[in-house]
């Protein structure tokens, strides 16, 4: 068989598996761009109108961003608080996971049954775990938290009725439902790191610390980068903790004065109860700025950290 026809064969082959490659990614092409990107362009047009989803959409360009920068202070608000939410739970949460991992990752018995103790909480449905810890900070006759406190003679504390205590209360709940999944990521990359490292620093004298910090740290950067970017992403999304905690205070989403009020929470108040879906739209799209900007920032600050 001459040598051109042979080749003219094996394109048209290859056309043709092409062609059935793309048969079979498109199910998964359709649904993308049915559930996530219309929906994604969508919002991006109807945060430059009013819109409450019984009428038309009608343009008015900047005004939803004017309104929500300069005359929301609720906004605000819900802003602030996801920023305390944020800057508590990440850098404690990730450090918690750090330690585990390290010391989980020494040669102690029961190895398996303390990670899968430790994970549980990140199989388990975020609303359960909600209702849970409502009923553990629930007031001074039926919550367990309280029970203890008033055992050591301390006083007991209304968490989700308390202005102050509400977000830290939230907060604490969130620490301990992603400190298992952080703490599998953070082992799975000590596991990457050649024990020869660490033979050779102790042959130099390194210490425990020294091996720590200038071994297990730099070489756990990428991990701890992508912890830490996928925990801030996580928690600049808070929405089922405060929407499940703070029901039945009576106060709306963010209970008591709004004292745990997100950017979420307050996008979903905005937009499916109150149906102002273009300024609840203008809301989704700031946040997304505000992810992007803090992801960028935190990779540029974790690759400039822990260096050889």
């Amino acid at each position: 068989m001459p040598k051109s026809t042979a080749s003219k064969k094996s394109v048209i082959s290859s056309l043709v598996e092409q062609r059935y490659s793309y048969l079979f990614i498109a199910p998964a092409i359709i649904l993308f761009s049915v559930f996530v990107l219309v929906p994604v362009v969508s919002s991006f047009f109807l945060s430059f109108t009013k819109y409450n989803a019984l009428s038309a959409p009608r343009w008015v360009g900047l005004a939803n961003y004017y309104e929500i920068f300069f005359k929301d202070p609720r906004f605000w608000k819900a802003l602030g608080n996801t920023a305390i939410y944020v800057l508590g739970v990440v850098p404690v949460g990730i450090s918690i996971s750090l330690l585990l991992a390290v010391a989980i990752y020494q040669k102690i018995r029961f190895k398996n049954f303390f990670k899968a103790i430790f994970f549980m909480p990140a199989v388990t449905s975020v609303v359960a775990v909600s209702i849970i810890w409502r009923w553990l900070f629930a007031g001074e006759k039926y919550g367990l938290i309280n029970y203890a406190l008033m055992k050591f003679g301390i006083a007991p504390v209304d968490w989700l009725m308390s202005p102050f205590w509400t977000l830290p209360a939230i907060m604490i709940m969130s620490i301990w439902a992603g400190v298992g999944y952080n703490m599998i990521l953070i082992l799975a990359g000590l596991q990457t790191i050649p024990q020869t490292l660490y033979e050779a620093a102790e042959i130099d004298g390194a210490g425990a610390w020294h091996k720590f910090w200038h071994i297990t740290l730099p070489l756990l950067k990428p991990t701890l980068l992508f912890a830490v970017i996928m925990s801030m992403i996580s928690s600049f999304q808070l929405f089922e903790q405060v929407y499940i905690m703070t029901a039945g205070t009576g106060e709306g989403v963010g209970g008591v004065l709004d004292c745990a009020l997100s950017l979420v929470a307050y996008l979903y108040e905005k937009g499916f109860q109150r149906f102002e879906m273009g300024y609840a739209s203008a809301i989704a799209y700031i946040l997304f700025a505000i992810i992007l900007a803090a992801t960028f920032i935190n990779m540029k600050v974790i690759r400039s950290k822990f260096e050889y």
